[in-house]
């Protein structure tokens, strides 16, 4: 590929791959909505300001492939299932860059999207797979998967290579969300009700996304598609809590609680959807994008969380 552009490029993956394609020798645009003070000195970066009205073409130059990482993910209170934001962000932003893209000539767009278009929750042995229906249930989810669609429909009508990926929860150095909480208190030796839950969730390290996103932007002849991609290894949360404990050098302090008693409980709280995130399964299988790309992930989860153990120690040092 001669040149890339990265949307979303101060995020928590933006920075990853960017900071690979540098190493790599790829010419590429960091576009972002304004310089963060870390991103100062990093090769490419560019703001636009906001994105919905942002004016692409001038970044789209010599571009022959675009990684869209940014969107709306996260939202609090009563905005989180309110579309109308995750509508601007999510969708009307891919539009109006697929739009400028198709008319500056690039070949291929990648999309990263989630695999909460497929639903929240897997039955036991039925990870979800490339081709499975669409069954979003919130906003954040409807949106990426009108996204997809939007994406899929112009790239279609435009002559286009619409590469979508459809991501779990992703972790490594940096991470945020909901794993830093978990991780913050294995750190902090908090005793965690986790050890009665009976689940498998798959996960991402962050530089397996990248290598994903890689092998998305170089494979030839991979057309258009959406697939699912994830670490190889699939764990349930008190397997993950023990192996991140492990991994911090720290004691795993895991007690039992009924996994109902938790989702009634944090119900109460209005933490319901973190608390089924924690005892429901969610697999996703990657066989389809590995059968197609050659890809698999070069990082095992053990080395993945002794790598986000390492830059968590590293903060408090």
């Amino acid at each position: 590929m001669s040149k890339v552009l990265v949307t979303g490029a101060g995020g928590f993956i933006g920075r990853a791959l960017c900071s690979r394609l540098a190493e790599a020798g790829v010419a590429h645009v960091a576009a972002v909505r304004a310089i963060a003070s870390e991103d100062a000195k990093r090769p490419g970066y560019v703001a636009l300001g906001d994105f919905a009205s942002a004016d692409w073409h001038e970044v789209l130059d010599g571009v022959e492939a675009v990684v869209h990482l940014a969107g709306r993910a996260h939202a609090t209170g009563s905005d989180a299932d309110t579309p109308t934001p995750f509508i601007v962000a999510n969708v009307h932003v891919t539009r109006r860059l697929v739009d400028a893209a198709a008319r500056a000539g690039v070949r291929r767009i990648v999309l990263a999207s989630t695999v909460k278009v497929f639903g929240e929750s897997t039955r036991p042995g039925k990870p979800f797979r490339a081709g499975d229906p669409e069954a979003p249930r919130d906003a954040y989810a409807h949106s990426k998967a009108e996204a997809e669609n939007v994406l899929r429909d112009m790239a279609a009508e435009r002559g286009l290579e619409a590469v979508v990926l459809r991501l779990p929860l992703t972790y490594g150095p940096g991470v945020k969300g909901n794993f830093r909480t978990l991780l913050a208190g294995i750190a902090e030796g908090r005793a965690l009700p986790l050890s009665g839950i009976a689940n498998r969730r798959s996960l991402l390290y962050v530089a397996n996304a990248v290598s994903a996103i890689e092998a998305a932007l170089d494979r030839p002849g991979l057309g258009s598609g959406a697939f699912p991609v994830a670490d190889a290894e699939v764990v349930s949360t008190p397997e993950l809590a023990s192996r991140l404990a492990r991994a911090l050098g720290v004691e795993s302090r895991l007690f039992a609680l009924p996994s109902a008693f938790l989702r009634g409980a944090a119900a109460i709280i209005g933490r319901g959807g973190d608390a089924m995130r924690l005892t429901d399964s969610l697999e996703v299988d990657s066989a389809r994008f590995s059968e197609l790309t050659g890809w698999a992930p070069p990082y095992s989860l053990d080395e993945g969380l002794a790598a986000t153990a390492a830059w968590w120690r590293s903060r408090a040092a």
